[in-house]
């Protein structure tokens, strides 16, 4: 999935237009878009969402918990499972222990709702704190639910006790260029989605295109968003275009036609091998989720 649109778990109003909504995947957040007066009456709403949209659903539903440290992530999965939400979204992660006990209780939970175990997919909020950075390596092993992999600076820029997260030119400072490629990296070892962090002005459009762009040709497959307007540039920049498309076919039929054996050939006059074959891959791929 290409974008991931938070939507606060309490706002009764934001949660009403959720038909109309360009997004891939929406996140119902429980977490940092809800006040704690608040945290009950948003997991009844969200469950009611999910309740309301129990059949095929216009994009996937996914709920933001609260981090396990807070006592509350257990009455969030509690709550919402039944409602068959399609994922949960885990923040604050800080050690793959923690993601094994998410996954423990999502299979109870499945098990008292006659759901099938492992249906509930994961997403793991990798970077928001300093002790995360060094489990990152262990996400793939942890879970057969994960799904994705996402970061965020501003929670890690407050534990490091940093005043700024990025330069004034407005690219990211090291430590969390660090924290974007380990997700990365994270994402490709475990086999599953990179997700991009926020962009957090949004009302620039044409400055979310830019990252957007750089995101994908970075190897990310997708990216978060606050806002609704920010879905259909997210979309249009993850999804691949007519000319890459044709290069992908190209390639492809370039070494089915080959004589057996041959492992590098020409195109357009520029080399290519089996890496090219992956790459190709990929894009026709992401062309066809486009289009479901």
């Amino acid at each position: 999935m290409r974008s991931w649109l938070f939507i606060p778990g309490d706002s009764e109003r934001k949660l009403a237009k959720l038909a109309d909504l360009q997004a891939d995947a929406v996140i119902l957040d429980l977490e940092d878009a809800v006040m704690p007066a608040s945290k009950a009456v948003a997991r009844e709403r969200v469950r009611a969402v999910l309740d309301a949209n129990s059949g095929p659903r216009a994009h996937e539903l996914w709920v933001r918990i609260n981090p396990l440290g807070s006592g509350m992530a257990m009455a969030d999965l509690a709550g919402v499972v039944a409602g068959r939400p399609d994922g949960i979204m885990l923040p604050k992660f800080e050690t793959a222990a923690e993601l094994a006990r998410i996954d423990a209780a999502l299979a109870a939970l499945e098990a008292r709702e006659g759901l099938p175990e492992g249906q509930i997919g994961l997403v793991v909020v990798a970077t928001e704190t300093a002790r995360s950075m060094f489990e990152l390596g262990q996400l793939g092993q942890a879970s057969a639910r994960l799904r994705g992999v996402t970061w965020g600076a501003v929670d890690l820029a407050v534990e490091l006790g940093a005043a700024q997260n990025r330069t004034p030119a407005g690219d990211w400072l090291p430590t969390y260029q660090l924290a974007r490629s380990m997700t990365l990296l994270a994402a490709s070892a475990a086999q599953v989605a990179a997700i991009d962090t926020v962009y957090t002005d949004f009302r620039d459009q044409e400055g979310l295109a830019r990252y957007c762009a750089q995101a994908r040709q970075d190897g990310f497959t997708g990216m978060l968003a606050i806002h609704p307007s920010q879905a259909p540039v997210i979309n249009a920049a993850f999804t691949p275009g007519d000319e890459e498309c044709e290069w992908a076919r190209k390639v492809l039929a370039l070494f089915e036609q080959a004589p057996d054996g041959a492992g590098a050939l020409q195109l357009d006059g520029r080399m290519i091998d089996a890496p090219h074959i992956k790459q190709a891959q990929r894009i026709l791929a992401l062309q066809a989720r486009a289009q479901e």
